[in-house]
């Protein structure tokens, strides 16, 4: 080899080894915090993980896991310990309360001329605090009703109409319960989409609560009765987690009709060996359903926040979303991409497209006070008594009410 080939050649390996350094110096690893209910919804979420990575070759995404009770509790801890993820997950109800956990994205969207307008205005809102978005959206949606519909069938009922009211409900889950089944299951937690429907309010106008307004403890001794009185809903035992409980209940066909949301299909068509159906929540007088949704920000403890913004663009991406509602894993916040969820992943459940379609233009943003994680977490803990008789739903709402305003 002559003398110039040779530094031809040294040169090129010594180039191509300066890339080869650059590209493991650029290579970026990054945490993803997700609460997750299935193997399925892990595998949806490891594909969105994946995408982040083809997109970005630099960029690994490693998925952190956790049940959605379990989430809300470690979010707080790792937080103050200086352990959270780069890219946080964050449902829209959450977000005044743990949003200073995150990082302001309005620069990000600013000098990358983001469009925000692609999504649902009300989502968008959602993942917003004190005028700052702190997060990209990833789905939205009411709160509807799941149904065995094998059961309706069975009992000679006609499937719930999207209008049915309170009355119709009722009437249906005392049909539905019979030899060692159920009608419905009642949590805690459906405690604030249950007032809403019904047309109470426990939101006073300088936006604290108020859960000892006469029509609020209306609704909570009607819910508390589904299950005390009435008994057309199975009392949960102490210490069990109640989604895990109604849903598995849900799943056996011990329960017949329950309270949850669209990013929920995928793992119910999974996960039952009946006819599936979905209608609105049933209503009272001025009663509307609730929605929300959930996204993704950057965490503020972050060291990666440049690469975490590029990950959460592709979280939430045009192509993201296609691939979240085919699976039905959610319904869209990008309006463009919502009717797939219609047409392929709701297609063959009873009820769904007129449901969905119905319970979005007669529902309201969920109403949620100041401190409302805390309230949740008053509700959790202190409605099983109402709801097992233990003691006069008045008196729960009172005390709910009183730990609330300390707090």
């Amino acid at each position: 080899m002559n003398k110039l080939a040779a530094l031809a050649a040294g040169l090129l390996l010594g180039s191509s080894m300066a890339l080869s350094a650059a590209t493991a110096d650029d290579a970026v690893a990054l945490t993803w915090q997700m609460w997750t209910g299935s193997d399925a919804d892990t595998a949806v979420w490891q594909h969105l993980a994946d995408m982040v990575h083809a997109k970005y070759p630099n960029i690994t995404v490693t998925l952190q896991t956790s049940s959605w009770n379990d989430y809300w509790t470690k979010l707080p801890v790792l937080a103050a310990s200086g352990q959270l993820a780069d890219v946080v997950s964050m449902q829209s109800l959450r977000t005044p309360s743990f949003y200073q956990v995150m990082a302001p994205i309005d620069d990000y969207v600013t000098k990358d001329s983001f469009d925000t307008k692609a999504f649902v205005p009300s989502i968008i809102d959602g993942m917003s605090t004190g005028g700052h978005l702190y997060g990209l959206p990833y789905d939205v949606g009411p709160w509807v009703i799941f149904y065995n519909k094998d059961k309706f069938d069975a009992a000679g009922l006609k499937a719930p109409a999207v209008d049915w009211k309170m009355a119709d409900f009722e009437t249906a889950a005392k049909a539905l319960t019979k030899d060692g089944s159920y009608g419905f299951g009642a949590t805690p937690d459906l405690f604030p989409q249950w007032v809403t429907a019904s047309g109470a309010s426990y939101i006073k106008a300088d936006g604290s609560v108020d859960f000892t307004q006469p029509d609020v403890v209306k609704a909570a001794e009607a819910f508390a009765g589904l299950v005390n009185t009435d008994k057309v809903a199975p009392a949960v035992p102490t210490g069990s987690d109640p989604g895990d409980f109604i849903n598995g209940r849900f799943a056996s066909g011990n329960v017949a009709m329950y309270v949850d949301g669209p990013w929920s299909i995928i793992s119910q068509k999974q996960n039952v060996k009946f006819a599936l159906g979905i209608a609105p929540l049933p209503t009272g007088a001025n009663g509307e359903s609730v929605t929300a949704g959930s996204g993704f920000g950057i965490s503020a403890s972050s060291k990666h926040k440049d690469e975490a913004w590029k990950a959460i663009q592709v979280l939430t991406s045009a192509e993201a979303e296609q691939y979240l509602a085919e699976n039905g894993r959610a319904l869209p916040a990008r309006t463009a991409q919502q009717s797939f969820w219609f047409d392929v992943a709701a297609k063959d459940v009873a009820g769904a497209k007129e449901t969905l379609a119905y319970a979005m233009e007669h529902s309201k943003p969920y109403p949620i006070g100041n401190n409302w994680n805390t309230v949740e977490n008053l509700m959790t803990q202190y409605l099983p008594l109402a709801l097992a008789g233990s003691e006069p739903a008045a008196k729960t709402m009172e005390t709910i009410q009183n730990l609330a305003t300390q707090q």
